[in-house]
């Protein structure tokens, strides 16, 4: 099977050694510097848990063109960066297109591409449950306890599933295929923006997060609010546990969360501001349409921002 992996990151080059794996045609689109090393010395992969390194064979293209054909495209991207590889997915005459990663406006994005396509598209959304960084080298360091992609249609039935289940049938690596992805998606965001904003505040040291109690706990607040923002709003917040468990063992969060900061593997997450900032934004339609009080929702976004304007 023939196919695409739209971004040569951290999950996208976890994604790509799962497909090539699994006995497909991968082909990676990367440009400069990554471009040069995956086309030099392969897909370099680290898995932490697993102690192992492995090495993949695999094509590597640039420019996605209009006639470049594949059965399955997975655009592997963080949030702000989707909106600029829209108009290059409906130029090309390729069919179905599955958007990982975090995403605040799945229904415009798809109406978009839509809108912008000569051919009907089967548009997707995903995300995949793992993390990792990207070293100099190129090679991946990989954090995963078994891999793993949540994903869905926006419009109920899944015409590919039969393509998709095709493509992951001989890897150990789980589809889970959700029925509203996008209340899946928005559900993400409420303790992503919260705890990558902890991470940012302290310049990514997970010790320093990890004693600050006073910001710990208005994390805590701050997932409460977002998730309020989303009842407010008819959405079914999932998995229907994290509500209950944020609400009524708010201790037991608090302690858990210091205890997680300082796990060894933590340090090995990256992250961006620039996609947390936009994933803020994007919450922040949702945060007028509610229209409640989020005092500490509020604050943290505030805070977060005033660093992250002042070092733009």
């Amino acid at each position: 099977m023939r196919v695409l992996v739209f971004g040569a990151g951290v999950l996208g080059s976890y994604l790509a050694h799962v497909l090539v794996r699994g006995g497909n045609d991968v082909t990676m689109l990367a440009r400069g510097k990554r471009a040069e090393q995956l086309t030099k010395d392969g897909l370099v992969l680290r898995h932490y848990f697993q102690i192992k390194n492995t090495v993949d064979t695999v094509k590597v293209i640039s420019t996605l063109r209009s006639d470049d054909l594949y059965d399955l495209i997975f655009v592997v991207m963080k949030y702000n960066d989707f909106p600029s590889v829209l108009p290059i997915l409906a130029e090309n005459q390729s069919q179905n297109i599955i958007l990982v990663g975090n995403n605040g406006d799945a229904p415009g994005m798809q109406k978009d591409l839509q809108e912008m396509s000569n051919v009907r598209k089967n548009i997707l959304f995903g995300f995949q449950l793992s993390a990792g960084i990207r070293e100099t080298s190129g090679r991946v360091i990989k954090i995963h306890a078994g891999g793993q992609m949540v994903l869905g249609s926006l419009d109920g039935e899944i015409p590919i599933k039969p393509v998709l289940d095709d493509a992951f049938k001989n890897v150990k690596y789980k589809l889970t295929y959700h029925e509203d992805m996008d209340a899946w998606l928005k559900s993400h965001i409420v303790p992503i923006v919260a705890l990558n904003s902890l991470s940012y505040l302290h310049d990514g040291d997970l010790k320093k997060v990890s004693k600050d109690k006073k910001l710990l706990k208005q994390a805590i607040s701050v997932m409460d609010e977002g998730f309020q923002i989303m009842e407010q709003l008819g959405y079914t917040v999932t998995p229907a546990g994290q509500v209950n468990f944020v609400r009524k063992h708010k201790q037991a969060v608090y302690y858990g969360l210091t205890i997680i900061h300082k796990l060894p593997f933590m340090k090995l997450v990256d992250g961006s501001f620039s996609e947390i900032a936009a994933l803020f934004d994007s919450f922040d339609i949702l945060k007028q349409q509610a229209n409640i009080a989020t005092s500490n929702w509020d604050q943290l976004k505030k805070q977060a921002f005033s660093k992250f304007n002042a070092n733009v």
